[in-house]
């Protein structure tokens, strides 16, 4: 079973989080299963980039990026070479470290 550990964020994860996740299971829902309150205000659709996060390890290990979620990475804050919509990354055999960005294109947070 891989394991997608969150890296700590001031607010969303203080103290980070090591889960044990099934295959087949997005970064996102990974993250709500377990308590880690990720922004996901389209919910789900890839049709917003508030799910943004970094894959500091495990990035090759997820199928690539479709061309809909590459267009709406470009809207993100803080894009990384290694950035996701955790909606949209799957988590397969390999574990993940997921670094959740400081900020959101949110003024005000959704709260879901």
């Amino acid at each position: 079973m891989p394991k997608v550990t969150f890296l700590a964020h001031e607010t969303i994860c203080p103290d980070g989080a090591e889960l044990e996740v099934d295959s087949g299971v997005s970064v996102l829902d990974a993250a709500l299963l377990n308590g880690i309150e990720l922004e996901h205000a389209c919910e789900k659709s890839c049709s917003c980039t508030t799910c943004h996060v970094i894959i500091r390890e495990g990035f090759d290990s997820l199928e690539e990026a479709t061309e809909l979620e590459e267009d709406m990475l470009d809207k993100a804050w803080g894009l990384d070479a290694e950035s996701r919509l955790s909606c949209q990354a799957i988590v397969a055999d390999e574990d993940l470290v997921v670094e959740i960005p400081k900020y959101t294109i949110n003024i005000v947070s959704e709260n879901h």
